[in-house]
């Protein structure tokens, strides 16, 4: 498994419940979507920023690293 760090981006690997940021309405955050870690909590859970595409803040969750997969840009030596 890849080591996420802050300000990595992020992607969810399952749905996960969360309350939106200025509604306070529960919402679905879904399997794939993308967030920016914000803050690591012991390599065991990570605060993850998650925006719209014009870069709104609709949630920020705190999430388990079992359910998060690192997105890269770059290829891994072999």
């Amino acid at each position: 498994m890849s080591n996420i760090n802050e300000y990595d981006l992020v992607a969810l690997t399952e749905n996960v419940q969360a309350i939106h940021k200025e509604t306070r309405q529960s919402i679905l955050l879904r399997r794939g979507q993308l967030g920016t870690v914000l803050m690591e909590f012991n390599t065991e859970a990570y605060l993850v920023d998650f925006a719209d595409a014009q870069g709104c803040t609709y949630a920020i969750e705190t999430i388990s690293a079992d359910k998060l997969m690192l997105l890269l840009d770059e290829p891994i030596a072999a």
